[in-house]
């Protein structure tokens, strides 16, 4: 006999905490994470789809200001200004890893932390610069558009990946002109005597010599040539030693010559008006702070071409009328009522959730500027002390997550550059025996340790971490390794 099966069911009362989060919480969280710029599109998004929005003409955009003239606190230790790898270093190291015939580029600087210069307000674009230059040759038309198509084909790092039989290929499907790679060849002769040196090189190799043969005739151009003509592939090793011996150089002439090529840039489109190298646009500042000779610190956000907003006069008194006659209303008016109320709600919400971003922008700001005042009256990165989004969240009384957002995308113009928020962060390290550094100090010391450190017999990790523990920072080999490799420096052999 089959076993009769029994589902008995139980009622229990459990109390569960859960949060749910209102499309006006969701407004005011995606507007507090948008730069200045894409806040501007957003404005103009809403204003075109509720016409309940309307912008106010008669007050002034407001600007939030702030003052502090608070104790200075407690700062790290001075350093030098950090000294970055060689770019070039970094273009030949790559090579071999992808394709022989498209290097990849690093320009070195991969770390969260780097100082970079941002571009703002009005700039050229790479490809205007190069059309400028353009202008001074005497080009025909046919000439010129060839010209036209050669800048459009540069990549990024400023030299042309692109064979001359395509692009022959590419201008007679697309343009119907009908040109030989040895024409292309002769406008593109004309393009590499453009500003900067190494622009239209269709190598590395190529890029370099077009930078040497600019030096003014001397022996060490000649030695230069010769590297990178006749020892290219020592040079992309780094084999010093054989060029060395090869050139028959003393070791004070071997490290002159190293040295001058070092300078060479492997990315000139990167050191056009804006930084071609990392497609970045152009930067709008969210917050501009500034540094009083007395050490005050004040700070506005940036409002650019905002308007501010108010509701329309028409839709509120259309609501009001519909609401005063509420019980004589058809069926027609009460759906336009509830349209006028919906749109108005709208509004009113999208206002508000400005009012609220600007708030939550001038708090985070305010906290990170009393964090980090010594920085910002003196410039010196070595006065950043440690601060997480924590810190920042505790001192403001505002989520992580807000602080995060606001932290995300956005620029700060300073005195001493523009930076992006995230600039003026920076982890803390705890050393066995509670003492609290500053990762990037600890940085700083490796990158110095590093750069001074004799090229033909490099420190291992080790080594670099008993030399920092003598200096102050007594951390693990592990971490050593793992802060080199967010400087973007290689293991000691690759470093030699």
């Amino acid at each position: 006999m089959a076993q009769e099966q029994i589902q008995e069911q139980q009622q229990t009362l459990s109390l569960r905490q859960t949060q749910s989060i209102t499309q006006q919480q969701l407004l005011q969280a995606q507007l507090i994470e948008l730069p200045i710029t894409q806040l501007l599109e957003r404005v103009n998004a809403e204003m075109d789809d509720n016409p309940a929005l309307e912008v106010n003409t008669d007050e002034e955009p407001e600007f939030t200001e702030f003052s502090e003239n608070a104790e200075n606190p407690e700062s790290p230790d001075d350093y030098e200004q950090e000294q970055r790898q060689s770019a070039l270093d970094v273009a030949l190291e790559s090579i071999g890893r992808d394709d022989e015939d498209l290097p990849v580029y690093h320009d070195g600087q991969n770390y969260h932390e780097e100082r970079d210069e941002m571009v703002y307000g009005e700039t050229q674009s790479f490809y205007d610069q190069l059309k400028e230059q353009m202008g001074v040759l005497d080009l025909n038309q046919r000439q010129q558009y060839i010209m036209e198509y050669l800048i459009g084909s540069l990549d990024d790092d400023g030299l042309l990946h692109k064979s001359l039989d395509s692009i022959s290929d590419e201008l007679a499907i697309y343009h119907s002109i009908d040109a030989t790679p040895q024409e292309i060849e002769t406008v593109l002769r004309h393009l590499q005597e453009f500003d900067p040196a190494g622009i239209g090189g269709r190598s590395l190799q190529e890029c370099l010599m077009l930078q040497i043969e600019r030096r003014s005739p001397s022996h060490l151009r000649d030695l230069m040539r010769q590297v990178i003509q006749d020892h290219y592939t020592e040079f992309t090793k780094k084999h010093w030693k054989k060029i060395q011996q090869a050139l028959g150089l003393s070791d004070l002439q071997a490290d002159t010559l190293m040295k001058e090529l070092r300078k060479l840039n492997p990315k000139p489109g990167a050191s056009m008006g804006e930084a071609v190298g990392r497609s970045m646009q152009q930067i709008t500042p969210d917050f501009i702070i500034d540094t009083q000779d007395d050490g005050t610190v004040t700070f506005q956000l940036n409002a650019g071409e905002i308007p501010e907003l108010h509701i329309s006069q028409s839709f509120t008194d259309t609501l009001r009328e519909y609401q005063d006659n509420k019980e004589h209303m058809s069926r027609q008016m009460k759906e336009a009522l509830l349209y006028t109320k919906k749109k108005v709600d709208a509004a009113q919400g999208f206002i508000e959730a400005i009012k609220v971003r600007r708030h939550t922008l001038s708090l985070t700001m305010k906290a990170i500027i009393q964090w980090q005042h010594r920085y910002f009256e003196e410039g010196d990165e070595a006065l950043l002390r440690p601060m997480i989004l924590k810190d920042i969240a505790e001192k403001t009384g505002l989520d992580l997550s807000t602080i995060s957002r606001v932290s995300n995308s956005k620029y700060a113009q300073t005195r001493w550059g523009t930076f992006p928020l995230r600039h003026f962060f920076s982890d803390s390290y705890v050393t066995a025996q509670g003492d609290e550094l500053s990762t990037r100090k600890i940085k700083a010391a490796l990158h110095d340790l590093i750069d001074a450190e004799d090229k033909q017999n490099p420190f291992s990790d080790e080594a670099l971490g008993k030399l920092l523990a003598e200096k102050g920072y007594p951390i693990a080999r592990r971490t050593v390794a793992k802060y080199r490799e967010q400087l973007g420096i290689p293991i000691a052999r690759l470093r030699k």
